[in-house]
């Protein structure tokens, strides 16, 4: 068997966390989006207990957000609190910045990465075929690093990603836009702020244009662990909502343009809660 072969064949060593935005930070509940009998803080500790080592190496990624520094800080107070370990700062505000600057070193020995919220397409835009990320997915497919986004973060760590389509015009056909993610995962859309931004039609419009594609709308305060590449757990306050095309059998996806309200017929939805599970299935051949 050649090495080409092989590859498609590899499971992931490491580990993603995606989650869904607006995040617990303070330890405090947070009545918008939870009761009292949920655990504050529980999905940044998550990100900590999922990386195999005590003193780990973080590094915060902060290019999607607008207000980098804060952002960073935000997160810095909270890792310094659950761990010790360094914790880095990695912001690029253009490409050309992002060229420059020799990452490998700082990417080759971190423990954990965390895609902090903001704008997903400057993050694909600015990433997308460099060395910083072929180096962060080589290191995800062979070693157990924890890679995690949330937001905007999360979104881009799928193909097809989501970049735009707002809640006035998602029920219009051609109204969502979608570009190339990251592709931890593949044959995935990851929506976050699912529930609370009512997002559920433009994701529907993503699976329509093809139904290979699962989508995957994250509530806020709530995440997905996923294991092996496919084995995905719930974590968090709210719930995750699973949307698969296979059975679809009429779509009005092809009167873009005209103005039409999207028609489809036969989606098969799942609400999942903490605790529950869901493997990806393999309808196409894995690929990196």
């Amino acid at each position: 068997m050649d090495n080409n072969n092989r590859n498609t064949n590899l499971v992931p060593k490491g580990t993603l966390l995606i989650i869904g935005g607006h995040e617990n930070k303070d330890g405090i509940a947070d009545k918008k989006v939870q009761s009292v009998s949920d655990r504050p803080l529980e999905i940044l500790k998550e990100f900590i207990k999922v990386i195999p080592k005590k003193d780990c190496s973080i590094e915060v990624v902060t290019t999607a957000s607008s207000e980098a520094d804060e952002t960073f800080e935000e997160y810095r107070k909270i890792f310094a609190s659950l761990c010790s370990g360094s914790i880095g700062h990695i912001h690029h505000d253009s490409r050309q910045q992002m060229l420059a600057e020799d990452l490998s070193d700082r990417i080759n020995t971190a423990d954990g990465i965390f895609f902090a919220g903001g704008d997903q397409l400057k993050l694909t835009s600015i990433y997308g075929g460099s060395s910083f990320l072929l180096a962060l997915k080589k290191r995800y497919i062979y070693q157990p690093i924890v890679i995690a986004g949330t937001s905007a973060g999360a979104m881009a760590m799928s193909t097809p990603m989501i970049f735009s389509g707002s809640k006035d015009k998602q029920q219009l056909t051609g109204e969502v836009k979608i570009a190339i993610g990251m592709e931890f995962l593949k044959d995935i859309c990851i929506d976050t702020h699912f529930v609370d931004r009512g997002r559920f039609v433009r994701m529907a419009q993503v699976i329509a244009t093809n139904p290979t594609c699962i989508g995957i709308g994250i509530e806020e305060d709530t995440a997905l662990v996923v294991r092996e590449g496919n084995k995905m757990e719930v974590i968090g306050s709210g719930v995750v909502i699973i949307t698969e095309g296979f059975g679809i059998t009429n779509s009005n996806i092809l009167e873009y343009g005209t103005g039409e309200r999207i028609s489809i017929e036969n989606l098969n939805v799942k609400l999942l809660a903490s605790g529950c599970n869901y493997t990806i299935p393999r309808h196409s051949p894995p690929h990196i």
